[in-house]
């Protein structure tokens, strides 16, 4: 009896393995049939069938890849892990991915990477244990999402200039008693030093302390504004570093279509949980990961490495670093100010907002050449003390 078979029998009601005796064309019909992809492997990490939408989705054909070690379909880090990963579920029960399941990367025959998410089922047969995934390909789901969340910015952009009108009507409106007061008590001050004498020099004395007193209130209206715009906190909880980048790593690579780079994840386990907004962070995850895809483009190796270590003062650095030209001292200088972009297109905000999302996290974000010859960035966020789950 095959082990595949019997993991059907088990997850199938009604249909009991002796149904599959002399005949596989139930079998048959859910993996020609199932919409997502579907693999199922042995305790070994070998699989056991492959569907056909996970033909379709990474390129193989089950006969290419029957018997064959799961972990091809992989990119790294995972793909070196993953035996790790089979043999400490089969010796502790502690479940990472199987019947939880997540977003990450997978890699197709051609090398190009493109976003799933894998959910993992466990069967126990007479044969062994079999494992069962099935892998939905995000990347129609992300772009969609993308369009979306262009579209949404989009509105909130013209929600902004909106109130920016509105803010710099009101201020000026603020700022124009102030002003006018500030003007007139100088002019009167300069007729009044037109023919000086002691009475006229106390006058003076006593239109610049009031021209003062103004400047000061004009002064304070805008330390009011920074404040008011300023303000705002960011949601932080405690977050896996790993699912960050994982998940990060994944939209990144959304719609690269045939263009091949090859990724490089190592991060410290003991360095995995931190104190961060998720969403803010991801942002500038994908960011630094965009850029270095686009600043490779033109480079015969696209290599992007992603490292975290711990740091001092309870901190954590990730770096992001490519295989590019790296980045002239020119741009290097001013990296981080905003409209300042090497991109013929860009705006040069990117950066910019990264800035101000890590700095609102108490961490820091600078540039350096990276080993392989183009940029690294590195960025610091609080570590966060807390039980493993």
């Amino acid at each position: 009896m095959c082990p595949f078979k019997d993991a059907l029998a088990a997850a199938a009601p009604g249909h009991g393995a002796a149904g599959f005796d002399g005949d596989d064309a139930y079998q048959r019909s859910i993996l020609a049939t199932v919409p997502d992809g579907m693999v199922a492997i042995d305790s070994a990490g070998h699989i056991l069938s492959f569907s056909a939408a996970a033909t379709a989705m990474f390129g193989y054909d089950e006969a290419d890849v029957r018997g064959r070690n799961v972990k091809l379909l992989m990119p790294q880090p995972d793909r070196d892990a993953h035996d790790g990963y089979i043999r400490r579920y089969l010796e502790t029960g502690e479940a990472r991915i199987i019947g939880i399941g997540r977003v990450m990367s997978a890699q197709r025959r051609d090398g190009s990477l493109f976003p799933i998410e894998l959910a993992i089922g466990d069967a126990h047969t007479p044969q062994g244990r079999v494992f069962t995934g099935f892998v939905r390909d995000l990347t129609e789901r992300q772009n969609t999402e993308r369009r979306l969340a262009d579209l949404q910015s989009e509105v909130s952009h013209m929600s902004r200039v909106s109130a920016m009108g509105s803010l710099a009507s009101a201020l000026a409106h603020e700022l124009n008693q102030p002003l006018t007061a500030i003007a007139n008590y100088m002019e009167g001050a300069r007729e009044l030093l037109a023919a000086p004498d002691a009475e006229r020099i106390a006058m003076v004395r006593e239109a610049m302390g009031e021209a003062a007193a103004e400047a000061i209130r004009a002064g304070e209206i805008v330390r009011r504004l920074r404040d008011f715009i300023a303000r705002g906190s960011t949601e932080k909880r405690v977050e896996s570093l790993r699912k960050l980048v994982t998940e990060a790593n994944a939209l990144a690579l959304t719609g690269l279509g045939q263009t091949a780079v090859d990724m490089d994840i190592r991060l410290d386990p003991h360095a995995d949980r931190v104190l961060v907004d998720r969403i803010q962070i991801q942002q500038v995850l994908l960011n630094l990961i965009r850029n270095a895809i686009e600043a490779m483009q033109r480079s015969p190796r696209r290599r992007i490495q992603i490292r975290s270590v711990a740091a001092d003062n309870n901190m954590v650095r990730l770096s992001v670093s490519d295989s590019g030209p790296g980045l002239s001292p020119d741009i290097a200088a001013h990296l981080f100010e905003p409209f300042r972009s090497s991109k013929a297109e860009g705006m040069g905000l990117g950066l910019s907002i990264s800035r101000g999302l890590i700095e609102g996290h108490g961490g820091r974000i600078w540039a350096e050449p990276s080993d392989g010859g183009g940029a690294a960035f590195h960025f610091t966020l609080m570590r966060a003390d807390s039980e493993d789950d």
